[in-house]
């Protein structure tokens, strides 16, 4: 009977133990969260004030699009918000890529000195954007790419402040493929709604494999470079490709704003294989959404849509729950990483990438 008993007591502090090394859906608020890729584009807090309730800290990235005011906005918002919420606000600054003067000493100084001073402000990051590789050209009509030499300075200039590159170069691989064939519905809503990004509709504009092997060649180029990619750095369609560069690359890590639903596709295939890269990978990958303010005025509305993706997301990362999406067709399971795997996509991998000061 003694035996039994101690027998017992072992397998039920074993099995508690177990269960004590996966976070539950309880867990969600108490634990500290940073989404690592938002776009804090106006100044009425809903995105602030409900990060807080959910216990999340910021990064919100600032984005070239080809308009120098509206560099300007988001830079002034940034900063704003960084100075209301301290040590919980953090921003990615960018410069406005003008084009006159390319490949001059002048355009590197004028491209350095407006760099400079959009991170004065207390920037963490400098984001670079896709209108490299897809928008800009130089005065012969030819794509400017990430790795033209002409670059080479402000790369330079960003090493010299020991900032890292956040980088959305190129686009999902949907891209390049008919809106028919897209694996998941918000690529297909998108390019749908910007064919001028659509590549599928544009075979003279570099393809999918130029953009990935001029980010790569980049990254050769400058080894000592911290480099982020956004969304799964543009590899969201294979963990195995992804996983390539991140072992050719150390100096690389990733986030997975906007390409969850990517994981989860092929979650819903081998739901092993996604799993094992992303305790493998574990130091190399951020949480991130992508979420931005629509400008909506409607508070509770922009708060409840937050917090029910950041709730969906630790499900499927802390749960075995079997889930759906609105992306795709079919039913895939959570992947209930261990606590320490959690801590560092939801955090910790953020503040030592990014060098937070949070409070």
């Amino acid at each position: 009977m003694k035996i039994s008993i101690i027998f017992f007591t072992i397998a039920s502090l074993s099995i508690a133990g177990c269960q004590s090394n996966f976070y539950t859906e309880k867990d969600y608020q108490p634990v500290l969260k940073i989404d690592s890729h938002v776009h804090l584009n106006r100044d009425k807090g809903f995105f602030e004030d409900q990060a807080i309730k959910d216990h999340f800290l910021l990064i919100t990235l600032n984005v070239d699009h080809s308009d120098s005011l509206s560099v300007k906005q988001q830079l002034d918002c940034a900063i704003e918000a960084k100075q209301k919420y301290p040590g919980k606000i953090f921003y990615g600054a960018t410069f406005y890529f003008d084009t006159v003067g390319w490949g001059t000493n002048g355009w590197s100084e004028k491209a350095i000195a407006h760099l400079n001073s959009n991170i004065s402000g207390g920037a963490v990051s400098v984001k670079l954007w896709k209108n490299i590789g897809m928008t800009e050209r130089d005065k012969n009509g030819k794509f400017i790419m990430i790795d033209d030499p002409a670059l080479k300075p402000v790369i330079d200039f960003i090493i010299s402040k020991n900032l890292p590159i956040t980088g959305h170069l190129g686009e999902p691989r949907n891209c390049w493929l008919p809106l028919s064939e897209m694996t998941v519905s918000s690529d297909s809503s998108y390019f749908a709604a910007n064919p001028q990004y659509h590549m599928f509709l544009h075979p003279e504009y570099p393809s999918y494999e130029d953009q990935i092997n001029a980010r790569d060649h980049l990254l050769e180029l400058h080894p000592d470079l911290k480099f982020i990619g956004c969304h799964l750095g543009s590899l969201e369609w294979n963990v195995d490709e992804l996983a390539k560069r991140l072992d050719k690359f150390p100096n690389m890590a990733v986030d997975m704003a906007a390409r969850i639903c990517h994981l989860q596709y092929q979650s819903a295939r081998d739901r092993k294989r996604i799993r094992d890269f992303c305790i493998k990978y574990q130091d190399r990958l951020l949480y991130g959404t992508d979420l931005s303010d629509n400008g909506s005025d409607n508070g509770e509305k922009v708060a409840k849509w937050m917090h029910d993706t950041w709730f969906d997301d630790w499900k499927y990362f802390t749960s075995k729950d079997k889930m759906t999406s609105d992306e795709f067709k079919g039913t895939f399971e959570g992947l209930q990483l261990p606590k320490e795997v959690v801590r560092k996509i939801y955090a910790e991998n953020a503040i030592r990438w990014y060098r937070l000061n949070i409070k």
